[in-house]
């Protein structure tokens, strides 16, 4: 069983921090990689031409271990959620009239690429809302976005469970749909990839991008993603010099290369090496291999379990426990409660959330405590 895991972190006592969905805090152990990394700037002649390579690819058999990828090459290393989403839907094999389907109010990174892939290809985007009544909210909305897809599909792009409010979507039912009609499955895991178990192998979805710094607890601007067999021959977004075949050898540079690295080789960024935040993003994987994000899930509902029926209980409307995820919810306030008044009194009692759409985002990790909870329905109560 997974205890708090506070003192490898440096919240202060007096925060409360239900916000990791929008940046989590950085583990002790990565400052200290990180403020070791900025150091070995100052002695560049230290560093060799294999050195570009070494860390990113452990990195990446990290990665592909972490989401039981079976080989690591069908992943690469990207700076953001957008960058690795426009690889995907620039390669995507679209035509006129097909559909690509989203779920509402998904995150802009998952959207923007798509509207202008459908845009260049004239193809449809096809969005499927919640319903209108919170009753069986969950399961009827997972109802309508598996009814939706049909022939027409050509792509399904969702996450786990839906960015600002939690809401779980149920992937094997859909990866079963999009398979029975030739559709692709491209998943962004920036929500869920660290605190929610995840697996290629059980899921086989076609993409997975995700960002390092939420829920990996890793460093800003890097990411990771995952690229199956279909993307093998595709055209990356960008042409640099390392994601070229034989890049390792310098001496070879200039004898300009067509070919790409193998698979999603071809995908890696510019500057993938990134000597500063690829050792801190290995850190914080290792400890999160350490700690199972099946653990995280159940520590994470022992710890808001009793905050949740209370919250219920004050007419606020949290999605039902087997449609939800433990680590990252959505409350929907009551009409009566003064929605400024709340934001007043987490400010007065440093509590941090998130507000996405209509829903007060509440996200906790194993950081957090029972009490931090006890505070969140303090603020309700105060008003």
């Amino acid at each position: 069983m997974l205890t708090n895991q506070k003192d490898k972190f440096r919240i202060p006592a007096n925060i409360t921090y239900l916000n990791g969905a929008y940046m989590s805090p950085s583990l002790i152990t990565v400052e200290e990689i990180g403020h070791k990394a900025v150091s070995q700037k100052c002695f560049p002649y230290e560093v060799g031409a294999k050195d570009f390579f070494t860390q990113s690819e452990q990195l990446r058999k990290l990665f592909a271990a972490f989401i039981e990828v079976p080989d690591f090459q069908n992943t690469a290393i990207i700076p953001s959620v957008s960058y690795g989403m426009a690889n995907a839907a620039n390669n995507v094999k679209l035509t006129k009239g097909d559909e690509i389907l989203i779920v509402d109010e998904q995150f802009p990174s998952n959207v923007y690429a798509w509207q202008k892939a459908a845009e260049k290809n004239h193809a449809q985007i096809k969005v499927v809302a919640p319903p209108t009544s919170f009753e069986n909210r969950g399961r009827i909305w997972n109802e309508n976005i598996i009814n939706a897809i049909t022939d027409k599909t050509a792509v399904v792009t969702l996450g786990p469970q839906h960015w600002a409010d939690g809401t779980l979507f149920d992937l094997p039912a859909i990866r079963k749909k999009t398979k029975a009609h030739n559709a692709l499955l491209i998943i962004d895991g920036s929500q869920s990839i660290g605190a929610l178990p995840f697996s290629v192998k059980e899921i086989q979805p076609d993409a997975v991008i995700a960002v390092g710094y939420k829920w990996m607890l890793g460093p800003y601007s890097l990411g990771l993603a995952y690229y199956s067999d279909y993307f093998n021959d595709g055209e990356p977004i960008e042409n640099n010099w390392i994601n070229r075949y034989k890049s390792e050898d310098f001496s070879k540079l200039v004898n300009y290369e067509s070919r790409y690295q193998p698979k999603a080789g071809r995908y890696n960024m510019g500057e993938y090496s990134n000597f500063t935040l690829t050792p801190m993003l290995i850190n914080s994987l290792e400890q999160l291999q350490q700690w199972n994000p099946a653990q995280i899930q159940q520590y994470c509902h022992q710890i808001s379990k009793n905050a949740i029926e209370k919250l219920r209980n004050l007419g606020c409307f949290i999605e039902e426990d087997a449609y939800r995820a433990k680590h990252l919810f959505g409350v929907y306030l009551p009409k009566h409660m003064d929605l400024d008044k709340l934001k007043a009194s987490f400010k007065a009692n440093n509590v941090y959330v998130s507000f996405r759409g209509s829903a007060i985002r509440v996200s906790c990790n194993v950081y957090n405590t029972e009490g931090d909870f006890d505070k969140l329905v303090a603020c309700f109560e105060n008003i």
